[in-house]
């Protein structure tokens, strides 16, 4: 059974569309850059290489520390943290989200993210993406988040 076509929000779709000016990064193709990723090596290389869980409580931590200067509430709690992978070797992939597509401070906000997960001992390259597909919705809050905000 498929679903039924969805009339998307234009204005939406206009938004998600726009580049966001995260960083150059070269794209696969090399002719423009991909203002959606931000890539950069651990600023502690030296440091001995963690267990993967551990070096994932130590991340999800810092990401706490983390918070949209228009809710107060980090971006951990507020689910813009799609997915976090830590490998064996201390190479980590971000993706997440914002609670908008016109966030103003979406640039800013990204490389903090980015910037407190390379910081993190134990990370030996971090990648961060900027993705919109799913659209945030309060449904990603996590119940401290709904708690903080008064919707339980």
């Amino acid at each position: 059974m498929s679903e039924p076509n969805l009339p998307k929000d234009e204005d939406y779709e206009k938004l998600k569309k726009r580049r966001l000016d995260v960083v150059s990064h070269e794209t696969d193709h090399g002719d423009e850059p991909d203002a959606s990723v931000l890539e950069s090596d651990g600023a502690v290389m030296d440091a001995p290489l963690v267990p993967p869980a551990i070096l994932k409580d130590r991340i999800v931590q810092a990401m706490k520390t983390v918070y949209d200067p228009e809710i107060p509430v980090n971006i951990y709690d507020l689910g813009l943290i799609y997915e976090l992978d830590v490998s064996e070797s201390g190479d980590v992939l971000v993706r997440m989200t914002l609670t908008a597509p016109g966030c103003p401070v979406a640039g800013s906000l990204v490389q903090e993210v980015h910037d407190r997960v390379r910081e993190t001992l134990g990370v030996r390259h971090a990648k961060t993406e900027l993705v919109w597909d799913p659209p945030w919705t309060q449904d990603n809050l996590s119940f401290e988040a709904r708690l903080e905000l008064g919707l339980v």
